[in-house]
């Protein structure tokens, strides 16, 4: 028989099923970019879209299929010559009109989240995949810049890494240590308060997205200033129990949770035959009927399900043993160790979160029973691995001391300000019999003499109502280069060589938002006695980073009465002197991360119109209790602001990183000039320096630190 049209349909031709082709992308000239969007929408306002068939326009022509299982993958080879472009390679059409990066209030179907405030956080430990929601139309907020490329059009870019390259190695992402988790989480909250300040800068009436939290962490993800990215169970190199954090995307950077909004971190064991999942971590923050009274044991809710909706419209459906579910039931099984993570309300902080890092659970049993609106939950009893660090129970402690429902041990007086701070100062001894320090005035700010002479005379702004950021009609707002200096939580965003308040002559209210340092002190603090190093200072309330702590009050002395005192061997151990070498340190957001002109690095070094000397020996206020430490938490600002047409100088502490409850508070004394007046008389003998630190100096020139 012959063949039809020349074709032998008898002959059994060898065909390959479709899975054993290799797959054929478009170069980049063939088809525009394809921005990968998530199951929800568009890609998040704020963060880089991924290109799965070609490179983003700024890239080379070569293109590349990352591995996301390595730090570092190989280029893959692409076939030369014409190839068709596949239909879903083009970009989806954008419905509302407005960026591709925009995404929905509800991001990722999370229906409980807190958007309003810079500061939010995504509440409970909820199933994303298994979540919906509807869509609110917002207008978004952005601080990407516009950049013309080649004589294109103008195209928005998320910060761009020409300027920024990470310092962490492909092994230090895997696996970090305390010194870069330390760095990592310090750089995402620069550019957390960078984003911040940015946003406040524009429009008060806009409804726009301010998630600078999300913003940074994709930032910090995508130019890799992050660590421990191997996923592990136990513990996670670097990050210590009793470590607190704001932020979700924190625990993110640094390994400790991976999802950014999920309250189940688990993953699949390689060579597993069964596949089944295990849970890594979970973090219990309220967002469902959990039972978190024990300090060292948890009844966890699963994730998923509708078993607690507002909307009764929203029919109510079950949990599913599934996902995170599957993973908590399968470590009930396994018996591994689970990390735990415990949330809490931020007393410091309307509308705010703090979690804790409060080590290793084991799940001791599982069940499943009704929630309060009718769906099935399921139910696991996480108990604490004994001998580890205390941590959510000191937070249950203090809560009990505020409360008034237990009375703190070793108190001697309960405000050692007798009043003149609006939140009272306790004095606590645990250790000796000392019933206290020796008699001083407490002065709650900075005393100057009548003789001193002062920087030259000052005018204030002209706001009647309060100073607003990026009104450049304000004289305050233009000392301090245009930029407001804190975030609108009171948060300093950068260390600045003169930060410039607002003082007595303008007419904005005392609650302004330029006066954070004039107010005296906003966190519950306690004077305490140390082990070796005298009295100390420490918060009951978790301190955030950037936050301001107190001034240095006392009385202002003048070079000449210093010297004297040092000629005559009077002892001060209560002088802060502006003078003194400090240790220069890094605390300011990298430029290149946000696509910023990097400025000079003389930008942290402070610019003293004058030299300041503050003795509190006879009148201070707390931070005359500051301890020295050669690895300190806290940091010092000058700060100006105007009283009697003149500029005065003062000296502000703020936190250089998130300070737990009850960790001391320390700053580094600095050391003598050479030649200076006391250099090694008086005074300022040297000492053996006693704060522990592994980049302890070994001695130091100031007795507030010596042994006692």
């Amino acid at each position: 028989m012959e063949p039809l049209n020349g074709i032998d349909k008898s002959r059994v031709l060898d065909v390959k099923p479709l899975r054993t082709l290799t797959p054929v992308f478009p170069t980049g000239a063939q088809a525009p970019n394809f921005g990968c969007m998530p199951p929800f929408g568009h890609t998040r306002n704020g963060f880089s879209p991924f290109f799965p068939f070609s490179a983003p326009p700024q890239a080379q022509a070569t293109q590349h299929s990352p591995d996301l299982n390595h730090v570092n993958p190989p280029a893959m080879q692409t076939p030369a010559g014409p190839m068709p472009a596949p239909l879903r390679s083009y970009r989806a059409p954008n419905p509302s009109g407005g960026l591709p990066h925009d995404f929905p209030e509800e991001s990722n179907g999370d229906r409980e989240s807190s958007m309003g405030d810079e500061d939010g956080y995504f509440d409970g430990h909820k199933d994303v995949a298994g979540s919906s929601s509807s869509r609110k139309k917002t207008t978004r907020g952005s601080y990407r810049k516009k950049v013309r490329r080649n004589g294109d059009a103008d195209a928005v870019v998320l910060g761009s890494s020409v300027n920024f390259v990470s310092v962490i190695s492909p092994a230090q992402l895997e696996d970090g240590n305390r010194d870069l988790v330390n760095y990592v989480l310090m750089n995402f909250d620069a550019i957390r308060r960078r984003i911040c300040q940015i946003e406040d800068t524009k429009e008060k009436n806009t409804d726009s997205i301010k998630r600078a939290d999300l913003k940074a962490g994709n930032i910090a993800m995508t130019k890799k200033v992050r660590t421990n990215m191997r996923r592990r169970i136990g513990p996670v190199p670097g990050v210590e129990i009793g470590d607190i954090f704001f932020f979700r995307m924190e625990m993110c950077v640094v390994g400790l949770h991976a999802p950014s909004m999920a309250g189940i971190d688990y993953m699949t064991l390689r060579g597993d035959l069964e596949k089944d999942p295990i849970a890594l971590s979970i973090v219990s923050s309220g967002g469902y009927e959990d039972d978190t009274d024990s300090s060292d044991v948890l009844i966890y809710s699963g994730q998923g399900g509708i078993t607690n909706s507002k909307d009764k419209q929203v029919a109510v459906t079950d949990q599913k043993l599934e996902r995170g579910n599957l993973a908590l039931e399968r470590s009930l099984q396994r018996g591994n160790e689970v990390r735990v993570i415990r949330g809490l309300k931020d007393d410091t902080t309307p509308n705010s979160k703090v979690y804790i890092y409060d080590g290793l659970y084991k799940i001791q049993e599982s069940w499943t029973e009704r929630g309060k609106s009718g769906g099935n939950m399921f139910k696991y009893k996480l108990v604490r691995v004994s001998g580890q660090p205390d941590a959510f129970s000191v937070l249950q402690t203090i809560r009990k001391w505020k409360d008034g429902f237990s009375s703190r041990a070793g108190l001697v007086l309960p405000d050692l300000t007798s009043g003149s701070e609006r939140i009272p100062v306790s004095l606590v001894n645990e250790v000796d019999n000392e019933k206290g320090p020796a008699y001083f005035t407490y002065l709650p700010s900075l005393k100057y003499s009548k003789s001193f002479t002062l920087t030259q005379p000052s005018l204030g702004c002209k706001c009647r109502n309060a100073c607003l950021p990026g009104d450049m009609n304000c004289s305050c707002i233009q000392k301090n280069e245009g930029e407001f200096p804190y975030t609108g939580n009171g948060i300093l965003v950068s260390r600045k060589q003169l930060v410039y308040e607002c003082g007595a002559s303008c007419p904005c209210p005392p609650n302004c938002k330029n006066r954070v340092s004039q107010s005296g002190v906003k966190v519950r603090l306690e004077v305490f006695r140390t082990k070796d190093r005298g009295w100390g200072l420490r918060s009951w309330d978790p301190i955030r980073a950037g936050a301001f702590i107190c001034e240095y009050a006392g009385e202002v002395i003048d070079e000449a009465k210093f010297k004297n005192k040092g000629d005559e061997g009077e002892i001060d151990e209560y002088v802060f002197d502006t003078r003194r070498n400090f240790d220069s340190f890094k605390w300011n957001y990298e430029p290149g991360l946000l696509d910023e002109e990097s400025p000079n690095d003389s930008v942290e070094a402070y610019s003293i119109p004058y030299p300041l000397i503050i003795s509190a020996k006879n009148a201070g206020n707390v931070s005359r209790f500051i301890n020295h430490s050669c690895s300190p938490n806290v940091f010092w600002q000058p700060v100006l602001y105007e009283q009697n047409n003149q500029s005065f100088l003062h000296i502000g502490f703020f936190a250089i990183r998130h300070i737990p409850p009850l960790t001391e508070l320390t700053y580094d004394y600095g050391v003598s000039m050479s030649g200076g007046a006391g250099n090694n008389n008086g005074p300022h003998r040297k000492k053996k320096c006693l704060c522990g630190s592994s980049k302890c100096r070994g001695c130091t020139m100031f007795p507030a630190c010596i042994e006692t």
